[in-house]
């Protein structure tokens, strides 16, 4: 790594080339291979044979973290949970229980159907707050075939969905997000973290404004930039995804018509949900049961469960989660013999299968932070920036640098993890508003991880919603800019004035 040592601002390369093919030719897979290589030809001094080699080695070595691991099974046994809600009958009985909700909205010439629709899908993410991936399959399994049917396109859908997730996610913090920031703080020495942290919430501007934006744009219909096209395409040609797309999930897995005969029920689609979004609490608890009472032998009752939550383990929990709900919809249906076991296990292994390339992507994210790390993109980024911070203006950079790094990594959780171990300590020394810095890193981690197309929530919006990543990407990035605009505004006023 001599070359690296002698410039190491080549750290910066892989994630920002990758992000830029990315967008420019919406080959996601190829995009994030090429930085991943051009990442280990860096560490190998660019020698092409040892740098290859290495490449190969990095993936390989993702299945040795297990939460890695953990979470791209996760990733293609969701496939198995799709297929069974729709095989079932569920979806279209949820479909039909929302149309009857709906119904006195149904002939009303001013597009209120619509409007209470995606109001439904917003407030779903923001209820499901306990973990934002949970939150943003929930969304997007359970309002496609609605969406679908009203002609919203799936690229609405797929923003409702990723930004409804982790803002609401961070602003209740009662999950392992809001155990993970905390742990963070302690490190930096506040005695109080449940209080810092709902103290620094009220300066977590982005968050806010990533919710309340949803909001404006569904209620006034003024949708701008490439959303605008997208709309105006479902609306006149029916098409829900633009000529060309690549939806992350093929139309075996979201074509999947119901039994026929078997009257379509919503409780075959909610309970499975409903199971999987119950036990990721419950799993973290019981994950992290043991080691909260080595680490806070005081802590009692309700305090004990939620920093139980903050030590469980987040991919054990979601991966629990999902094969306890399968199990629990495998026995719903035998019950209402709707489907047998033959059947069953083979739609499990068919929903596997069509989820094959988001597995695969997510293998190819988690390379790509993996060689982030080994650079030090992100200590390097932080390092760089130290030097511009004055007092007043502390959180505006610290907002800025939290937007780049969460940006080029695709991860808000690394970009908590360097930022606030860097602008919590610089903020007290310089005598800086510390719970506004420490909401800036926060808020900036949230707005990265909106716009990055190497995000697992982003990706995730877009495999839930079958909506192609890379125009997901880019028809939520300006509603994004927005809200991120306007906060670093805000952090910039507040510092100079």
């Amino acid at each position: 790594m001599q070359v690296l040592e002698q410039q190491p601002w080549l750290s910066l390369l892989p994630p920002v080339l990758a992000i830029i093919l990315a967008i420019r030719t919406k080959q996601v897979y190829i995009s994030l291979l090429f930085g991943i290589w051009l990442g280990w030809m860096i560490v190998a001094d660019f020698n092409p044979l040892t740098g290859t080699l290495q490449t190969i080695e990095g993936l390989v070595d993702v299945f040795q973290d297990k939460g890695s691991t953990r979470t791209i099974l996760f990733s293609a046994l969701v496939g198995a949970l799709i297929i069974f809600i729709q095989r079932s009958g569920g979806v279209n009985g949820f479909i039909a229980w929302i149309n009857k909700l709906l119904q006195k909205y149904e002939n009303r010439q001013d597009g209120s159907h619509r409007i209470i629709v995606q109001l439904f899908a917003w407030l779903t993410g923001v209820l499901v707050f306990v973990e934002s991936s949970i939150s943003c399959l929930t969304v997007g399994t359970l309002y496609r075939p609605i969406f679908d049917k009203l002609k919203i396109p799936r690229e609405k859908l797929a923003y409702i969905a990723d930004s409804s997730s982790a803002p609401a996610s961070i602003l209740i913090p009662f999950n392992a997000w809001g155990a993970f920031i905390m742990g963070l703080l302690v490190k930096e020495g506040f005695d109080n973290p449940f209080g810092t942290l709902f103290q620094a919430a009220a300066y977590n501007f982005y968050p806010m404004l990533a919710l309340i934006i949803v909001v404006i744009i569904i209620m006034t219909k003024k949708d701008f930039g490439p959303m605008k096209k997208a709309e105006v395409r479902a609306k006149e040609t029916g098409k829900l995804l633009a000529d060309g797309a690549k939806p992350m999930v093929s139309d075996a897995l979201t074509a999947v018509a119901p039994i026929e005969g078997v009257k379509p029920k919503a409780f075959n689609m909610i309970i499975p949900i409903a199971t999987m979004v119950f036990m990721m609490p419950i799993m973290l608890s019981f994950t992290g049961w043991e080691a909260t009472g080595l680490s806070n032998p005081n802590a009692t009752g309700f305090s004990k469960i939620f920093y139980s939550i903050g030590a469980g383990s987040g991919s054990t929990s979601v991966l629990v989660a999902v094969i306890v709900a399968i199990l629990v919809s495998m026995v719903l249906y035998k019950a209402q013999r709707i489907l047998g076991i033959k059947e069953m296990v083979e739609l499990t292994l068919k929903g596997i299968s069509e989820m094959m390339p988001l597995a695969l992507l997510m293998l190819f994210a988690f390379a790509i932070g993996n060689i982030c790390k080994e650079l030090g993109t992100g200590p390097y980024v932080a390092e760089v920036s130290r030097a511009w911070l004055s007092p007043g203006l502390v959180p505006f950079i610290v907002f800025l640098v939290s937007c780049f790094i969460a940006f080029s990594t695709g991860t808000s959780w690394g970009t908590f993890a360097i930022m606030i171990a860097i602008a919590v300590p610089m903020a007290k020394a310089m005598d800086a508003h510390v719970y506004m810095t420490i909401a800036a890193a926060l808020g900036g981690g949230v707005f990265g991880d909106h716009c990055s197309p190497i995000s697992d929530t982003s990706i995730i919006s877009s495999m839930a919603s079958a909506s192609d990543h890379i125009d997901h990407v880019r028809t939520q990035m300006p509603y994004a800019m927005v809200g991120g605009l306007i906060t670093a505004i805000a952090y910039l006023l507040m510092g100079v004035l």
